[in-house]
């Protein structure tokens, strides 16, 4: 009878230590959190070659007769939108009147707007060029679109060249001024 008792709790101790290791290998618990993103529109138009909203100068060397005659046109200059909704770009001149360093007089001034020209040659924004621009089109001091309906994204690309004629009136000098492009979400 005591081998029976024995082997009887025996059994019992043996089916209590399963039963544990089963409940523990079933056993779970889980938790929850909430995440909540806060996005804001951001858009930003950046040169590629320095990856800067400041580009590199772009210097029109007029050394020629045939310079003053037709003008000087600059090679391509790329820019890069990046933004999370549609887009247009925008572009104007910052100056009414060149910048001048020199020893001529400069009283007979040409304005940017009547010399200065820009010409998109590239455009993988998925947006469209304002047909003034396919050719080379004159900047005011006033924002002018020349690209509308870009398509968001992070890698929207376009490239322009500027051509400058400024007659024969300026004398010799280094004449300044900026082209700024604005992106614009729509």
């Amino acid at each position: 009878m005591k081998n029976i008792i024995t082997l009887f709790a025996a059994i019992i101790a043996i089916s209590s230590s399963a039963s544990g290791q089963v409940n523990s290998s079933n056993a779970s618990s889980t938790a929850q959190q909430n995440v909540q993103l806060a996005l804001s529109n951001a858009i930003e138009v950046t040169f590629t070659n320095n990856n800067s909203a400041n580009g590199s100068t772009v210097s029109l060397a007029f050394n020629t007769a045939d310079h003053y005659a037709n003008g000087v046109e600059s090679g391509e200059q790329e820019l890069k939108v990046r933004s999370n909704k549609n887009f247009k770009i925008g572009a104007k001149i910052d100056l009414t009147n060149f910048s001048y360093v020199g020893n001529g007089n400069i009283s007979n001034i040409v304005t940017p707007s009547d010399a200065f020209a820009l010409k998109i040659v590239s455009n993988t924004t998925g947006g469209n060029t304002v047909s003034a621009f396919t050719n080379y089109g004159n900047l005011t001091t006033n924002n002018q679109d020349v690209i509308l309906n870009g398509v968001n994204g992070n890698n929207q690309k376009f490239s322009v060249k500027y051509k400058c004629n400024p007659g024969w009136g300026l004398p010799a000098g280094t004449y300044t001024f900026a082209v700024v492009y604005t992106a614009t979400q729509q």
